[in-house]
């Protein structure tokens, strides 16, 4: 008698493999059978009609300091996702020096976006060290696995304090004590190291995040310590700039420990090839022995923008911000007035940023998202096309769009990946061997993206609904976010449904798999704001053998564990 029968279900097993008809047996947690059919069992599920797969890895998320208050990880957990990977970037949690919490939360803030005063109350800082940091997670029960990084800029402000938040030269002593402690953090349990390079992620302050401009030698300095520790992969957002530009002491690092270095890969409007370029330089250094991963997403790259969004067309414009403060009925009841729309139309974006007044007033790279929402529109969909056409400015036609359905539109602006307005570089950089796909940024920029829902856009769009180019094969888009980003996490356990491995399952009517639109809820702590992406299509969600979802509704089942460095694949 098996504990649980997931019968009659079109499955997609993890391993790119044409999908087949059969049941999946579970016992204890693990994997019994998967193919033909199955004996009895205490609990059994009707699959038919639906497809059948592993549950997703996701291996670019922010749930750092979400994770020791949510324990379904919401809206990643909505989603079919079983196993996160968070500490992306360079920021996290841990190590803390006591009394320097304040300084992490302004990283977190002001890098991903993620309202300081609800971590600060959600937040409960029973631990120091990242090893105690990893203790406390394994004391929270949830429903979702989890696995850390360890941040160089909460290593680098602990070790060095306000030299390294300042971004001042590490010493061979510092470099030696931020080693160490990377190095016991890995041995503890973390999964890798992460690191941000690039300007465009600042603190709360607006000062570039410590470890922005670390040199080579302490970059080395730390990977030999994760290559003592025998695991881990080092993770980094960068510009490309400067010593990354050539990758060369990334061929170093990897040849060195025989460890994978990933970076955010895009394409950009002022080099819409040059993806390609790093595609051929990462294909030609890893011949040389490097191991180096650019990570793509499965969509663009984009901001939403709407009257309760971090960022939209008009909030730098001084009438704007006089009414600002006033919630959000009231403030849409305001700008209805002709007097004040003509007024706040005939302002300029109060900003001399170049990259802020690109994002304002990019007009032929705005759209309106739409319900269901559309992130592969056409050019002349943009706010910029269907101004010309109704004969009005870009501005006055952006305005009116914004105060649809009461003041609650919002607008998509891709800025990577939609230089040629349509999918097929990313379906290029997605069919990639030399990629892994990730930058969900799940529980991150709650106020301007909403990316966690990526793993079901894999389905819906690539897989089944896209028209402006060639889809995908549903057994390739769920290979991509199960069996891929595990594997290359060190997490062999999971990620394919085959006997022996982790029972992490979705039973999804892939059918009437829908995404809805984003939208803006209060239900951070302290009345924290973030976009959430809703969806059906769901029918069960399986978490080491116990369904945590059932219809898209959590069951209360909370088998989730803390994931301590990499998992053996079972014999």
């Amino acid at each position: 008698m098996h504990d649980l029968v997931i019968r009659n279900g079109y499955v997609a097993d993890g391993t790119g493999r044409p999908a087949f008809d059969g049941d999946i047996a579970i016992d204890a947690g693990r994997i019994t059978s998967a193919a033909g059919k199955a004996g009895a069992a205490r609990r059994e599920i009707d699959a038919a009609g639906m497809l059948v797969s592993p549950g997703w890895v996701d291996i670019h998320t922010h749930y750092d300091g979400q994770v020791t208050w949510d324990p379904y990880l919401s809206p990643s957990g909505w989603h079919g996702v079983t196993t996160i990977v968070m500490g992306n970037c360079g920021v996290g949690f841990a190590p803390v020096a006591k009394g320097k919490e304040d300084f992490l939360i302004g990283l977190m803030e002001g890098v991903e976006d993620i309202p300081g005063a609800a971590l600060a109350e959600g937040i409960r800082w029973d631990w120091e060290t990242f090893p105690e940091y990893l203790d406390a997670l394994e004391r929270m029960k949830r429903a979702v696995d989890v696995g850390a990084q360890v941040p160089h800029g909460s290593v680098r402000a602990y070790v060095m304090g306000e030299r390294g938040a300042n971004n001042e030269e590490a010493t061979p002593d510092d470099i030696a004590k931020m080693a160490a402690i990377v190095r016991d953090s890995l041995k503890a349990g973390a999964l890798g190291f992460t690191t941000s390079r690039t300007m465009l992620h600042r603190a709360k302050n607006g000062e570039v995040v410590p470890g922005t401009h670390a040199s080579v030698d302490e970059l080395l300095g730390i990977g030999r310590a994760m290559g003592e520790a025998g695991h881990g992969v080092f993770e980094m957002a960068s510009d490309m700039v400067g010593p990354d530009a050539t990758m060369e002491w990334m061929v170093k690092f990897s040849t060195e420990t025989g460890l994978p270095i990933t970076f955010a890969m895009a394409q950009v409007d002022g080099n819409p090839q040059g993806y390609r370029k790093m595609l051929e330089r990462v294909r030609e250094l890893n011949a040389r022995g490097a191991r180096l991963v650019p990570q793509i997403p499965g969509r663009p790259t984009g901001i939403l923008m709407g009257f309760e969004s971090s960022l939209h067309p008009f909030i730098t414009h001084p009438t704007y911000r006089e009414l600002a403060p006033l919630p959000l009925d009231e403030r849409v009841a305001r700008l209805k007035d002709p007097t004040i729309r003509a007024k706040i139309l005939n302002e300029e974006p109060a900003s001399t940023n170049r990259m802020t007044l690109y994002f304002l007033t990019n007009w032929f790279k705005f759209f309106q998202l739409g319900d269901p929402p559309n992130y592969e529109p056409a050019r002349e969909d943009s706010i910029g096309a269907r101004a010309e056409r109704a004969g009005v400015s870009a501005a006055e036609f952006m305005y009116s769009v914004m105060l649809e359905r009461n003041g609650r539109e919002l607008l998509y602006m891709p800025f990577a990946n939609y230089s040629e307005y349509n999918f097929d570089a990313l379906r290029e950089m997605l069919l990639d061997p030399t990629t892994a796909l990730g930058l969900s940024d799940g529980g991150a920029h709650c106020g301007a993206i909403c990316d966690a829902s990526m793993p079901t856009y894999m389905l819906t769009h690539w897989a089944r609904d896209r028209r402006r180019g060639e889809r995908l094969p549903i057994e390739f888009a769920v290979k991509r976010q199960t069996s891929d980003t595990a594997k290359f996490y060190g997490l062999r356990d999971r990620g394919i449904l085959t006997p022996g491995m982790k029972a992490d399952v979705n039973v999804i009517d892939f059918e009437r798999l829908t995404l809805h639109a984003p939208h803006m809820v209060f239900d951070l702590p302290a009345g924290g704001r973030r976009l959430i992406q809703d969806v059906e299509g769901y029918k069960y969600t399986v978490q080491t053998g116990e369904v945590t979802f059932e219809n898209g509704e959590p069951t209360g089942a909370l088998p989730g564990k803390l994931v301590r460095g990499p998992q053996s694949a079972p014999v």
